[in-house]
């Protein structure tokens, strides 16, 4: 009988992206339950993944009585089930998971953490968040920082000892699909088309942002460094893909405003395939104030696209200054647009940093071989805690 493994995300939308195909790769090796919220688009996942599904609400915000029907509710699934391993990602399954995990006595209890959103806020709210992330970690057997930035700043904070911590391989969640992701699926003429239906000027240098579009992704920045860029270099559009987020970090009206009214600002909601965008653009620019370690980076380089990001963890590991993009200050609207400008307007050096871009994606990210990296961490994790 294969051995059972539990993966949890808050909402499915996770499963989908930040862990795309890993369940099924595990399903080999592993007796697979996908469990998130939204329970029809987790079922979806299910069968187009070939796992099974357990259907728990869970919300991204501190709600305390919600939460602990999740975990009384996954406790028992627990009991039900009796897994060897549980291993969640995302703050809220996290404390959730960890907890019904830990008082169910599974024996392998994994938490990675892609990013921590706490350190945008502060107050009391801070202070609760902190109390609950340095309570999962307790909870966990191991937690897998998915960044060595990441794992910096929890030893900072104090959130669990070294020995606790583990980053696997060079870095990510998932790794990156090179194959799937590459600038060989497109061609001139498709380029030509899409750009057409988009309604951007072919002869433009298109800079693309790709997530949600809320104040903490620097798109109040972006907005107003495009603004001054467009002005003085009239051959530039900037192209937006992803939601609006209104209720938890909504921009300012005046970027808002912008983003709406700009003839040379292109927005199109959330995009299933964002390959199509990629391969039309430039440049990737993400000015993000906090990250885990961003997919869309990796992403962006693999199909040939130089990137500007933020000095910060995850970013600034995928992007090395001056080789296959530019690294900059966060919050910093003047850095961002004069880095802007150095694409638009020097030609070679941004070529040369769109060839460096794939093979340093393809070196060091292939999704494939960080799978490999976590079966075999399960493995060793098994032959250590698990009695046979």
């Amino acid at each position: 009988m294969p051995k059972k493994l539990i993966r949890i995300t808050t909402i499915p939308l996770s499963l989908e992206k930040l862990l795309e195909g890993q369940l099924t790769y595990m399903n080999q090796y592993y007796e697979v339950t996908a469990v998130a919220a939204e329970k029809e688009r987790l079922e979806k996942y299910g069968k187009k993944n070939g796992v099974q599904t357990f259907w728990v609400e869970m919300t991204r915000a501190i709600t305390p009585v919600q939460d602990l029907k999740a975990v009384w509710k996954l406790y028992n699934f627990f009991k039900r089930e009796k897994p060897e391993i549980v291993h969640t990602h995302t703050p809220k399954a996290g404390i959730v998971g960890m907890l019904a995990a830990k008082m169910a006595g599974v024996p392998l209890r994994l938490h990675t953490v892609a990013g921590l959103p706490l350190l945008e806020t502060t107050g009391n709210k801070r202070k609760v968040l902190n109390a609950v992330e340095k309570f999962t970690y307790k909870l966990a057997t191991k937690v897998y920082p998915n960044s060595r930035g990441l794992q910096d700043i929890i030893l900072e904070e104090g959130f669990a000892n070294q020995s606790k911590l583990k980053v696997l391989g060079k870095g990510s969640s998932n790794g990156i699909d090179t194959g799937y992701f590459s600038p060989s699926q497109f061609d001139e003429t498709q380029k030509r088309n899409k750009r057409q239906s988009l309604g951007i000027p072919q002869e433009d240098f298109i800079f693309i942002f790709i997530g949600r579009l809320v104040s903490e992704k620097g798109i109040n920045e972006l907005i107003e460094a495009f603004k001054k860029l467009q002005k003085q270099n009239q051959n530039t559009s900037l192209l937006l893909v992803g939601p609006f987020e209104k209720e938890l970090d909504p921009l300012k009206e005046e970027t808002f405003k912008a983003i709406k009214d700009h003839e040379k600002i292109f927005t199109t909601d959330y995009q299933e395939d964002v390959r199509p965008y990629l391969a039309i653009s430039n440049a990737l620019a993400f000015p993000s104030y906090r990250e885990g370690f961003p997919n869309v980076v990796m992403q962006a380089g693999a199909m040939n696209l130089p990137a500007i990001v933020s000095d910060i963890n995850g970013c600034n590991e995928i992007i090395v200054e001056g080789v296959n993009g530019v690294v900059i200050p966060a919050k910093n609207t003047s850095a961002l647009f004069t880095a802007m400008e150095l694409f638009v307007e020097n030609e070679n050096y941004t070529k040369r940093l769109s060839t460096n871009a794939r093979e340093e994606i393809c070196k060091y990210y292939e999704r494939k071989e960080f799978w490999q990296i976590l079966l075999k961490e399960y493995k060793s994790l098994e032959r250590e805690y698990i009695k046979s």
